[in-house]
């Protein structure tokens, strides 16, 4: 038998047999073909081109090149926009998309550049240059939504570094303990995951504390009237200076406070008193006042509990010193929603304090605001594993900033085009790709005539199909009144349809054709 190796190279024209089910099957290659596996993304960049997103993305880039073998800067930001939107996490990714000139062509780019290309233009730029171009376009996409009472919601991240990379600490790490990591402390406007920004932090700066030098800048730099009705966060930022911060501003607040032998002792106080108030799924809830040490002055604070039904409790004096995992009919102590405390008589309670400013929403209102926080955890999951923040590591810190908000930027982007397919929920990447992203697409160049067929494979290609077309008339109505409007009211027009519903209903109505619904 003849040996065979499998870098063996075939002629691009060759045309084989290969066996199959069904007998045998001919194959060719045709890599003059002008195909690409993102189809979809045609209308995004429709999109792209009404709102002039893009186009005022690359126009203040501060990439500089001398060079005339230098990459076009509309090339590098095009390329690193694209690796972004089609759910890459690390730059060597960008090799996938190196050859899709139908991509390069909807985008108009020359060419899709390399991954050091990308690379190198993060770590050249002007720190500062850096963070005042991308402050500006988040701005841009956020800003007219701040016309509109909303919650902000802070939390951090965890992101474990495997390398010698800058700000790579050991810190707080609850899913890899002892490994480096950067802490992304990010910003969203909760109910929608618009992101208003990150930050990216050395590993041992997970404390509000660290992420609060950055919202105080976006919120500085709002009017009054766009600023947040309510600012929420979890223990992390229940601290009288973060707290003292927000009531200089004349910000309201909602944080959870951590369980100190003072919050302890409050819970004891009332365990017995006729005041707790059911409020809803089981939860009772008790206001009062506290103050902590360190504390300026008392703060109203919120008790909730109810009592545990999944904690089967032994004393520490009993349980059994074993490693490993505890047999199936070991009692054990099951961490649920929210911290548990024991009373007097040994019952167990699911508990949480929270502390406020706000002296117009009840307990129950507060209880209610405060779980709604939940969703903030899938926007991590959806950052970090859905977008880049996971990825596209580099050795410097500088890059690693620079990147996270940028894909924050484009995030946005895509969660605002998806909107105006359905303007009633919010659809994760791992199902809004698949659907409008993944349609196979080839183009057809014909003089100055350029055709693009799609086709899907999706089970529901057809509603896929009139959801795409239906944004796509929309973007017909903007595109022929663009000339006549700046950027502001073109891009208030597009978040009005993307928004209506969280708006107010009749808001933007008009604006789309009907119905511009997505498929279940």
């Amino acid at each position: 038998m003849q040996d065979y190796t499998p870098t063996e190279a075939f002629l691009p024209t060759q045309t084989f047999d290969i066996p199959a089910f069904g007998g045998k099957l001919n194959v060719s290659w045709n890599p003059e073909s002008q195909v690409t596996q993102w189809g979809g993304l045609a209308y995004f960049v429709s999109y792209l081109k009404t709102s002039g997103l893009f186009d005022r993305l690359v126009e203040d880039a501060p990439f500089y090149y001398t060079s005339p073998n230098a990459p076009d800067v509309r090339d590098v930001v095009g390329t690193t926009v694209l690796a972004i939107i089609c759910g890459f996490t690390r730059y060597v990714h960008i090799n996938r998309l190196r050859n899709d000139i139908v991509l390069a062509t909807l985008l108009g780019l020359k060419k899709i550049v390399s991954e050091d290309s990308v690379r190198r233009a993060l770590k050249a730029a002007d720190e500062q240059e850096l963070s005042t171009w991308l402050s500006r376009h988040e701005k841009d996409i956020f800003d007219k939504l701040l016309e509109h009472q909303y919650i902000l919601d802070i939390d951090n991240t965890v992101k474990p570094i495997f390398g010698h990379q800058e700000g790579a600490e050991i810190g707080y790490n609850p899913k890899k303990p002892g490994r480096p990591s950067h802490n992304f402390h990010s910003y969203f406007i909760g109910s929608i995951r618009i992101s208003l920004g990150v930050d990216v932090q050395p590993g041992k700066r997970h404390s509000g504390k660290c992420s609060m030098p950055r919202l105080w800048e976006i919120i500085d730099n709002l009017s009054e009237e766009k600023k947040p009705r309510l600012i929420r966060g979890d223990v992390g930022y229940g601290g009288d200076e973060t707290m003292c911060e927000a009531e200089q501003r004349g910000l309201m607040y909602l944080f959870k406070l951590r369980r100190t032998k003072s919050v302890f002792a409050l819970f004891r106080r009332y365990e017995n008193a006729h005041g707790w108030r059911n409020t809803q799924d089981g939860w009772e809830a008790m206001e009062s006042e506290i103050h902590l040490g360190g504390w300026e002055h008392p703060r109203r604070c919120i008790l909730l509990r109810r009592p545990s039904k999944d904690v089967k409790c032994i004393s520490k004096a009993t349980q059994p010193r074993r490693r490993g995992r505890p047999k199936k009919n070991m009692l054990t102590l099951v961490q649920t929603e929210f911290d548990f405390v024991e009373d007097k008589v040994g019952r167990y309670w699911d508990c949480c304090a929270l502390v406020t400013n706000d002296d117009k929403l009840d307990a129950t209102t507060l209880q209610q605001v405060y779980r709604d926080r939940g969703d903030c955890e899938n926007n991590f999951d959806e950052y970090k594993n859905q977008y880049g923040w996971g990825g596209f590591v580099t050795k410097d810190l500088k890059p690693c900033r620079a990147i996270s908000r940028l894909i924050a930027i484009v995030a946005n982007w895509w969660n605002v085009f998806c909107r105006l397919a359905d303007g009633d929920r919010h659809l994760e990447p791992t199902t809004s790709r698949p659907m409008y992203m993944g349609v196979v697409g080839r183009l057809i160049v014909s003089g100055r005539k350029r055709l693009l067929h799609l086709t899907s494979t999706h089970l529901k290609a057809s509603e896929i199909q009139s959801s795409l077309m239906r944004i796509g008339e929309f973007m017909k109505r903007i595109s022929a009144i663009a000339e006549q409007l700046d950027f502001n009211r073109v891009w208030e027009l597009i978040i009005l349809a993307a928004f209506r519903k969280w708006l107010g209903g009749n808001r933007g109505k008009g604006l789309l054709p009907e119905p511009l619904t997505l498929i279940d």
